[in-house]
């Protein structure tokens, strides 16, 4: 099998289809809607703190990190819905891994605003 030859308009295309998919996910994922909240918020107090230049690079790296996990969940979630439509133990424990895997990535995230924003409060 050979290789597919480098073209910019497929790489355009990819881009434009990755673009699709995040609008969609904004759009019709109410937690989406919850993380958008946050990321607003996150940023806002960066701006109002005047966090560090590392500071905002961790506070970036934990964002995308919670945007990731969520949408690759909701990805594995749709996936498993349509492969297997009845309740089953082991789709159950797939959706579950992938929903803890969200969980994590916001208690880090959590977490690392704390670092950053308490002694700021204080």
């Amino acid at each position: 099998m050979q290789p597919e030859k480098f073209s910019l308009r497929s790489r355009i295309r990819s881009f434009r289809y990755a673009i699709a998919g995040i609008i969609a996910f904004i759009r019709q994922e109410h937690n989406a809607w919850i993380h958008m909240a946050a990321t607003i918020a996150v940023v806002a107090a960066g701006f109002f703190f005047g966090v560090s230049r590392m500071e905002a690079v961790a506070l970036t790296v934990v964002t995308g990190g919670v945007w990731i996990t969520e949408m690759l969940n909701t990805a594995i979630e749709k996936m498993a819905d349509l492969v297997h439509p009845e309740d089953h133990p082991v789709i159950k424990f797939i959706k579950d891994l992938a929903a803890g895997a969200v969980l994590v990535a916001a208690v880090t995230a959590v977490i690392v605003g704390l670092i950053i924003f308490i002694p700021k409060l204080l």
